[in-house]
């Protein structure tokens, strides 16, 4: 078997030959879509014509099945593929024509995709893929279109006609830059039917296009055309210094690991906050060795301007990234934030121009001009998206960007699409009524919320409340194993989402797990700082965490205990609103902090008097720092009566105790579960509702308060407790 320094050669014959037909595209659709080199989350497509009977006649019929509109060929099903009869498809080859001929044939190119849907075959939902005529009018069975970054080098160069013919020579066409759809596969089709020798077509500016007649040889040709791409240009490369000499070389030095840890921590906050003036965005941090490289270098600013030159990179970039100008060596973080604001607002301004000058009449309304990338010498790359996954994504690509810059570079002269095709590519108006079709933003979408004390009863409850809301979750515990944990379950549920990229820290998915001692200052702010580092900032905090100390049989709690106990409800609260009063005021966003106080509060009663006043003292805290974070935090909080599943603070030692002290009957030898219940029960039944009291139930009153259906209340105390009397307030 041939040897691949540039790939991975995954293909296994065995596991194919006992898939059906259907089964092993997908198979090869993975195998491709796994390595980032062969092509970018969520790109390229593949597929298979096959002989499929015809549900309404029996008769066999030749069936397009192709990766639909959507989706990623590393984690494709069946369901991701769209299958149409190639007939129907074929024949609306002269229904195109006629609408060009009339001169519709700007409007023509879309009308097809939506025509698309008459060619379905045998029902299928999935939507099909703009590049389904590529696939289609192409002759041979098997299809890969990929977007490799040597490829894609090569289409971005200015020479790349030439450079298709001097690597691949007769056997790799070329078409200039065209928009994927009809016009684009009639060319392609003219392609095959003139030179019948070709195997793949450079597509300029976009990427390549490849097939056979046997499935496994399609699969091992696309790998030997980037193979050879590949090695091409990193002989060139290395001819031209290699890393040394890459973009120009280094004009700036890398400042340390530690250094970029503080300032990334110090800047990410208020970035966040420059960048969402009308949406709230999530960040993801790249530092490593290739983007240090570039955003270090001579040529960088250079490079940067001219934008991406793939389709599948801008959509996510934008048009081009926000290079900061700024000296790592000689200048400090008050430079950087000036340098930003003087760069964000020539951003906006250019973008807003951009779209004045390129869009036509029927385009959409111009989006969000904030940048999604943003690039800073010493530092790295910050990317930023609507969720975790989105922003990984857009680093992912930004990353595919340079090394096609750096390719490009090396072989040739990188150039990018002209701007009218950019835009017309990013205002398309297929893409804008994909994103009408995508279902509504969850209430908690953009959010990211840390709560404190989620190892565990309602803290842990209260992460996956929110969670299923849409907010991003930093489960913080004293107890590092219990934090990993919950925000294991929240991301085993949600997933981790698509795109690879991130350094450190950043390359979380939706849910992180931190440890934190909030009566320790230094502790919480250094949980803060990796919060900024994991996603950018942060919107609420929820404060679930505390202690309780009962007193002795003569009423007694030693002085230690009760000092404890202030420490940990009352004092660790304050510092936890203290120190993130300070990033709020960074990121200048409106947030929430939430404090769990107790229906004990306004209870006085005997057995439990330093847990009692302790939190009679955070109900007062939450008036008073409500009025102190004003107007920027909403401070509000939740009186649970006592709830004893899944609480930490009810041990079996505790209940054993407590059903004694109730004079409840139960057996020494009863599980642990059936005395949790009997407690339960009994607490139960002093309430107006007699019912037990869950962690679910207080976790509801903490989305509401974190959530915006309580957006006007602040200084107020929510209790959840099942209908104490003795607790009203008076």
């Amino acid at each position: 078997m041939k040897t691949y320094r540039h790939v991975n050669y995954c293909w296994d014959e065995a596991a194919a030959a006992a898939l059906d037909p259907v089964a092993r595209l997908v198979y090869r659709s993975q195998l491709l879509g796994s390595d980032q080199r062969i092509t970018n989350t969520g790109g390229g497509n593949t597929s298979s014509k096959l002989t499929e009977t015809d549900p309404l006649t029996g008769q066999p019929a030749t069936v397009l099945w192709v990766k639909g509109s959507g989706g990623d060929l590393r984690t494709s099903t069946r369901e991701n593929f769209s299958s149409l009869y190639q007939s129907k498809l074929i024949g609306m080859q002269a229904l195109y024509a006629a609408r060009a001929d009339r001169g519709l044939k700007s409007t023509a190119e879309d009308d097809m995709v939506a025509m698309a849907g008459h060619a379905t075959f045998n029902l299928n939902p999935r939507a099909s893929s703009i590049d389904t005529p590529l696939h289609s009018f192409i002759p041979a069975p098997f299809v890969d279109h990929m977007h490799p970054n040597a490829i894609i080098a090569i289409a971005a160069s200015a020479r790349c006609a030439q450079l298709t013919q001097e690597i691949f020579g007769g056997e790799m066409a070329y078409v200039p830059w065209m928009r994927p759809g009809f016009e684009l596969g009639l060319a392609m089709q003219e392609i095959c039917r003139q030179q019948p020798q070709v195997k793949s077509i450079m597509m300029g500016q976009h990427g390549f296009i490849s097939w056979d007649q046997d499935e496994r040889a399609c699969y091992t040709y696309t790998l030997d055309c980037i193979e050879r791409a590949a090695a091409y240009i990193e002989r060139q490369y290395a001819a031209k210094g290699g890393d040394a000499a890459a973009f120009g070389g280094a004009q700036y030095a890398t400042l340390a690991p530690e250094q970029r840890a503080a300032l990334f921590a110090g800047l990410l906050p208020w970035l966040r906050g420059q960048v969402s003036p009308q949406q709230r965005f999530i960040g993801t941090v790249q530092e490593d060795e290739k983007i240090l490289r570039f955003v270090n270098s001579r040529d960088a600013a250079r490079l940067a301007a001219l934008g991406t030159s793939c389709p599948d990179h801008f959509l996510r970039t934008k048009i081009k990234p926000l290079y900061v100008d700024w000296n790592p060596q000689t200048e400090g973080l008050a430079d950087l934030k000036a340098r930003l604001t003087a760069g964000l607002a020539a951003y906006r301004q250019d973008y807003a121009a951009y779209y004045a000058q390129y869009r036509h009449p029927h385009s959409p309304a111009m989006r969000e001009a904030s940048p999604t990338v943003v690039l800073i010498p010493g530092l790295g790359m910050i990317t930023w998206g609507k969720d975790k996954s989105e922003s990984r994504v857009t680093a992912e690509f930004y990353n595919c960007a340079v090394e096609v810059m750096r390719g490009a570079e090396a072989i040739d002269r990188y150039i990018a699409l002209p701007p009218q095709e950019a835009f017309d590519i990013e205002y398309w108006r297929l893409e804008e009524a994909k994103l009408k079709r995508m279902p509504a933003e969850k209430e908690l979408a953009r959010q990211i919320a840390i709560v404190i004390g989620a190892g565990s009863g309602i803290g842990r409850e209260t992460a996956h409340r929110l969670a299923r809301e849409g907010a991003h979750l930093v489960c913080v515990d004293l107890q590092p194993e219990a934090a990993a944990a919950t925000a294991q379950e929240i991301t085993d549920r949600l997933g981790q989402g698509i795109g690879v990229a991130g350094s450190g820290i950043s390359a979380c998915g939706p849910a992180l797990g931190l440890a934190c001692n909030i009566t320790d200052r230094a502790s919480i702010r250094a949980m803060l700082d990796q919060v900024a580092l994991a996603y950018g900032g942060f919107d609420a905090i929820v404060v679930t965490a505390g202690v309780i100390w009962p007193s002795d049989a003569a009423g007694h709690i030693p002085d230690d205990k009760w000092l404890f106990t202030y420490h940990v409800n009352v004092t660790g609260s304050y510092l936890v609103a203290d120190e993130a009063a300070k990033t709020w005021k960074k990121q200048g966003l409106r947030g929430s902090l939430v404090l769990t106080s107790s229906a004990n509060a306004v209870v006085a009663k005997k057995g439990t008097l330093a847990y009692d006043t302790s939190k009679a003292a955070v109900s007062h805290l939450v008036r008073e720092l409500a009025v102190e974070l004003s107007p920027l935090v909403r401070v509000n909080g939740v009186a649970p009566a006592t709830v004893v599943q899944g609480s930490a603070m009810f041990p079996r030692e505790r209940v054993v105790s407590s059903l004694a002290k109730y004079h409840v009957a139960f057996t020494d030898d009863e599980p642990t579960a059936s005395l949790v219940t009997k407690l339960a029960r009994y607490y139960a039944e002093r309430t107006l509702t007699k019912a037990p009291i869950t962690p679910a139930d207080q976790a509801e009153a903490y989305f509401l308060l974190v959530s915006p259906r309580l957006s006007k209340t602040t200084g107020q105390v929510l209790t959840v407790d099942g209908g104490l009397p003795e607790a009203f307030l008076r």
